[in-house]
């Protein structure tokens, strides 16, 4: 039993690596994750805000592996051009967009007011 969970996570883990390796737009995902951290540790995000980002962040990289693995399944079942095949993919690479649409609101809504009082404090001075 333990043997096929640890095998189970080797392949999620593989699976990470392989989304790194291959897709252009995870690793814009996660270099943003990484400066929007660097941007939270500068503006000193409230443990709630920590969570809002984390699950956010997450909820984007997810959405792009999710988006990947559609995309290998259509281009393996579909190698020829189909049209049900284009809308599947032109779908989850919207559930992407619609992903990080709404987590830019989110980045918005608590990073702005933080920005501005810096800005504020720095033109007072």
């Amino acid at each position: 039993m333990f043997k096929k969970r640890w095998n189970s996570f080797g392949y999620a883990v593989s699976g990470i690596i392989d989304l790194l390796r291959t897709q252009p737009n995870a690793q814009i995902h996660v270099f943003t994750a990484i400066a929007t951290t660097i941007l939270g540790f500068l503006v000193s995000l409230s443990s709630t805000e920590w969570c809002l980002i984390a699950l956010c962040c997450g909820a984007v990289i997810a959405a792009e592996a999710f988006n990947t693995a559609i995309e290998y399944t259509i281009d393996l079942v579909s190698p020829e051009h189909h049209l049900l095949a284009g809308k599947a993919k032109d779908v989850a690479a919207g559930g992407v967009l619609i992903t990080a649409i709404s987590v830019v609101v989110v980045g918005v809504i608590i990073f702005l007011p933080k920005i501005i009082v810096i800005l504020n404090l720095i033109l007072a001075k």
